[in-house]
């Protein structure tokens, strides 16, 4: 009774861990960004339980992804005190499962979006995983750059939702693809300050670690922002929304762009946590407001 009653647990413990690989409170934005591509083209709906199938099988190719990044930073993720206690560098998993984890859900995700949507939807899903993995993971090894690098795949899934009802991926769909992608870079640039020193000791050549000043850092936070502003507004020379966007848009860029400048100014630690805030609430009360003015 008592090894049934200490393996209930034991098999809990593993299970989450293995849900830690999928980082799935992290994919939720991947999830949400998927649907509201889906929701800004025009198209014939595919259904409540198509849509599902599709966000499900977006959200399982993401922590795929996510599994099979954290088996190949295994070794630096020790090294660094917000990640040591990852099921990988702690030893509570090993390699071999993070891998077949991995493939597992990845391949049932790709799966499931051709089932409920349509080949171009599963292989823009494949195209960001494979570029997450085979090119953004070393080369942030490597180079600064690879921040860059990074947020290109991150800025798909809008791509992967108007694809499945449309198959198609015209401009409108690349001008979400284009504010995902601007909105990433202020984002990770103020978590790479704010862990500047965890990134160094990891030997990531992140740029606060490359220039410990901060200016380039500061800097190219608020040339993103400022390059964000007017592209957030590109929905409304499209079409795809209308006025109350436009506002609410405008109101959140500047908002944004200001966070950033502050932090350009004082170069804290305090203010660039105040960056990383405020792009989590910027970015879903922007799908929020596009999807509203359609609607």
């Amino acid at each position: 009774m008592r090894s049934a009653a200490a393996a209930l647990p034991a098999a809990r413990s593993r299970a989450s861990d293995f849900v830690a690989l999928a980082k799935p409170r992290l994919n939720l934005l991947v999830v949400a960004s998927t649907l509201v591509g889906y929701a800004m083209a025009d198209g014939e709906p595919l259904g409540v339980v198509r849509v599902c199938g599709m966000l499900l099988g977006t959200g399982l190719v993401a922590g795929g992804a996510s599994a099979f990044n954290q088996v190949y930073e295994r070794d630096l993720d020790a090294l660094m005190r917000r990640t040591r206690r990852r099921p990988l560098p702690d030893q509570r998993l090993q390699p071999l499962e993070g891998v077949l984890f991995g493939t597992a859900i990845t391949l049932a995700g790709l799966l499931l979006i051709v089932a409920s949507s349509n080949l171009l939807a599963a292989g823009v899903a494949l195209a960001t995983l494979l570029s997450y993995i085979a090119i953004y993971t070393p080369l942030k090894r490597r180079t600064s750059f690879g921040t860059v690098i990074g947020a290109i795949p991150g800025a798909l899934p809008p791509i992967i939702g108007w694809a499945a009802l449309t198959g198609t991926m015209p401009a409108e769909a690349w001008s979400l693809f284009g504010i995902m992608f601007l909105w990433q870079l202020p984002h990770f640039l103020a978590i790479a300050w704010m862990y500047r020193e965890d990134y160094a000791r990891a030997g990531f050549p992140m740029l606060p670690v490359l220039e410990p000043d901060g200016r380039s850092t500061a800097r190219q936070s608020v040339v993103y922002a400022a390059a964000l502003l007017p592209l957030s507004l590109a929905p409304v020379l499209m079409r795809m929304t209308g006025e109350i966007y436009f506002g609410g848009a405008l109101i959140l860029g500047l908002g944004f762009l200001w966070l950033t400048l502050r932090f350009a100014r004082t170069r804290a630690v305090r203010d660039a946590r105040h960056v990383f805030f405020g792009s989590i609430v910027y970015l879903p009360l922007l799908w929020i407001l596009m999807i509203a003015d359609k609607v």
